[in-house]
Parts: structure tokens; C-alpha cells; sequence
């Protein structure tokens, strides 16, 4: 009988010593089998799913805030730091995305059901708009950019006090270090649960919409998708190979392992922050870098983002007869990847950024924000592959700048 009793400790400890990702995927497939068998189950365990990532949205803001702030603090001139090449790396990715999506929405043209009414969501007007909304979050107030999770007012708010206290007492910059730290320690802790909100996510996203409410779309999220993959698979490799000139792949699977399975479950850059710092960390990056890098790319490094802008507003032109030249084609990647970088890291962000590109064609509002509603309908694939890869490319673009430095 104790025999019996005991037995479940060693296939607790098995589980234990198995290694996170491993242990997301058992979640996964646990909560599709539940999906399955008891749509009104899983939709329950969902509540798992939003606590995980409410507890992610939660300790990103202050951690992000606390490691920009410390690392600059404790910056020593003379010490070397590669934002300027991650930065670069962020527009090249971004802009080759764009690229990618207007090229095969020319290849494999989509057609759209454009009947249905648009959805109550407001959209950008103009460029203008986007970049004046972007200063208004560089200015906002530091205890709203925190309670908002505005980490353009909190990097902001983090890179000027880290500054001033570059000048302070280094009993001020170890007590920074030291909050930095033990906040990290819980995102460790947080991070623990992963498993458990990925069974939660999937099994309600499953029970929720299934897959009938995709079949329709189904060419249209196989160029989406394709258009993502080839991004995260060869445009990527391509671009960190010129950089560091080694072979790229064992850097790119990392990331995509470690950072885009937790992405693509939380839908959420702003979510994943802590995940990829946590990762950076793992992989011996230059701190400094990635404690800025990071959360500055879950803002401007957008190369899914600019994929959906640019192959859903090609779809609704396609769908309206309406003939684009080389020019145009080669503005809307312009204008998909500055609209991009004002995307907002949550789930469904780049949607509400259609409208701006399909302006660029003269299709009136009404219709543009149908094809967002269409947007919101495949989002469970869509914003979810998006989301993986913009999240990942943020720590392989990184460490390709820290590991060319390096070399």
C-alpha cells in the first residue's frame, strides 16, 4: 500500500526535472484533448490561462522600468553597449517583413467576403496620428505609463532617472541593482507557470471558436502564416547570418523554442517581455543591451505586424478590383512598417492599423474596418503567429548585435 502511494512522486520529479518548453507542450496537448471532450470544461479552465497572463502583464511594466533604469545607472563610460546595431536590425527585419507580405499577396492574391458590417473600433487617421500618439505616450506621466503598461512612457521615464543617477551614490544604483534583481527572481516564479497557462489558453481558445469559423479564411491565413514563416525561417537567418557570419539556425530555433511557443499562447509582446529577458540572460547577452533592446522592440519591432497590415490590405484591395503599380506597392511597405512600430504590444494591435494603409488606396472607412472585423475572426491563428515572431525576433536580432560585438 505505501508502495502504491509513493508512486506518483518519481512522476512528479520526472516532470520537474523536464525542461519548461517540454512541459508547455504537455499543456498544450492536455488542453486541446480537453477542448474536445468537454468544450464546457476547457472554456472554464481558461480562467488559468488569463490568470498566467495577467500575472505576466503584471511584473512586466515595473521590471522593465527597474532593469533600463538600473542598467543605465550602473553604465560605466567607456563600457560598451549595441543599441544603435539592434536598432537597425529592428528596421531592416520590420521593413523586409513588409516587404515579404506585399510580395506574396501579388503571388498568392486573397479575396474577402466584404459584406458583413465593420466593427464599433477606432482607427488611426493618418500617419500623423500614429507618431503624435506615439510623443504622447513618451511624455505621459511615469505612475500612468506603469498602471497603463506604457512602455514607451515607462523606457522613457526608465532611461532619464538612470541617467541622472549615473551621478548618484552607489549605494542608490546597488539598491536599484537589488530591486532589479529580486523583481527578476519573481518573474522566474512566474514564468514556473507556464504549462498551466498554456493548457488554460488553449483549451478555451479551442472551445471558444474551433476551427470552423477559419475555414473560410483558410487562404488567407496560409499566406499570412507562410508569410510569417518565411520571415522567421529564412529572411531572419539571412539577416543575422550577414551579421554574425555563422551559421544562424541553432540562435534561431533557440529563440523561436524559448521565446515564440510562450507568444503564441499569450498573443501579447508586452507579456513576453519577461520571458525574453529571462532568455537573454540565459544565452550570456550584454545586459545593458537587452535590458533596453527588449522592451523598446515589444513596441518598434513589429515584422508581424507589418506582414498582417500589408497582406489584409492587399486582400481588400484585390477584393475591389483596384490596380497597384511597383510605386505603391513599395509606399505601402513604407507604410506598413511605420504603422508597425506605433502597434500596441497586446493581442490584436496591428488590426486597428489597416484602415491607416487602406487610405492609402482611397477604400473608404466603412469597408476597411469590415476587414478588420475579418481580421478579428482569424485572429487566433493570425495574431498568434504574429505575436511569436515579432516576440522572438526581438531577442535573436539582439543577440545577433552582442554576438558580432563580441567576435
Amino acid at each position: 500500500m505505501s508502495h502504491a502511494t509513493a508512486s506518483p512522486r518519481p512522476l512528479l520529479q520526472r516532470l520537474a526535472r523536464t525542461s519548461l518548453v517540454s512541459q508547455i507542450v504537455v499543456g498544450l496537448l492536455a488542453g486541446a484533448l480537453l477542448a474536445a471532450l468537454a468544450p464546457q470544461a476547457a472554456l472554464s479552465a481558461g480562467f488559468v490561462g488569463t490568470l498566467f497572463v495577467a500575472a505576466l502583464k503584471a511584473v512586466a511594466p515595473p521590471l522593465v522600468f527597474l532593469l533600463v533604469a538600473s542598467a543605465i545607472a550602473s553604465h560605466k563610460r567607456g563600457q560598451p553597449t549595441h543599441i544603435r546595431p539592434v536598432l537597425l536590425l529592428y528596421l531592416v527585419s520590420t521593413m523586409a517583413a513588409a516587404l515579404v507580405g506585399v510580395a506574396a499577396s501579388f503571388l498568392f492574391p486573397s479575396t474577402l467576403l466584404l459584406s458583413g458590417a465593420g466593427v464599433d473600433a477606432s482607427a488611426p487617421g493618418g500617419i500623423g496620428e500614429v507618431l503624435a500618439a506615439l510623443l504622447a505616450s513618451l511624455l505621459s506621466n511615469p505612475v500612468q505609463a506603469l498602471l497603463d503598461a506604457n512602455f514607451i512612457g515607462i523606457l522613457a521615464w526608465a532611461i532619464g532617472l538612470g541617467l541622472a543617477l549615473r551621478h548618484g551614490s552607489e549605494t542608490t544604483r546597488t539598491v536599484l541593482h537589488d530591486l532589479s534583481h529580486g523583481l527578476s527572481e519573481i518573474v522566474r516564479v512566474v514564468i514556473r507557470f507556464a504549462p498551466l497557462g498554456a493548457f488554460g489558453l488553449i483549451a478555451a481558445a479551442l472551445a471558444e471558436t474551433g476551427l470552423d469559423a477559419l475555414a473560410g479564411y483558410a487562404r488567407l491565413l496560409a499566406v499570412l502564416v507562410g508569410c510569417m514563416l518565411l520571415v522567421a525561417l529564412v529572411v531572419n537567418p539571412l539577416i543575422v547570418f550577414c551579421k554574425i557570419r555563422r551559421n544562424p539556425y541553432p540562435l534561431v530555433f533557440t529563440c523561436l523554442r524559448e521565446s515564440g511557443i510562450t507568444a503564441f499562447f499569450t498573443r501579447s509582446s508586452a507579456a513576453n517581455i519577461p520571458v525574453n529577458l529571462q532568455l537573454c540572460e540565459r544565452l550570456g547577452l550584454h545586459e545593458d543591451t537587452y535590458s533596453v533592446s527588449i522592451p523598446l522592440g515589444a513596441t518598434i519591432n513589429m515584422a508581424g505586424a507589418a506582414i498582417t497590415i500589408s497582406v489584409l490590405t492587399l486582400a481588400a484591395v484585390n477584393t475591389l478590383g483596384i490596380a497597384v503599380d511597383i510605386p505603391t506597392a513599395l509606399l505601402l511597405c513604407v507604410i506598413a512598417s511605420l504603422s508597425a512600430a506605433g502597434v500596441s504590444g497586446v493581442a490584436g494591435g496591428s488590426l486597428l492599423l489597416i484602415p491607416l494603409a487602406t487610405s492609402l488606396f482611397g477604400i473608404p472607412s466603412e469597408i476597411a474596418m469590415q476587414v478588420v472585423a475579418i481580421g478579428f475572426i482569424i485572429s487566433i491563428v493570425q495574431d498568434s503567429a504574429e505575436t511569436a515572431l515579432n516576440s522572438s525576433t526581438d531577442v535573436l536580432l539582439t543577440a545577433a548585435a552582442c554576438l558580432a560585438k563580441r567576435d
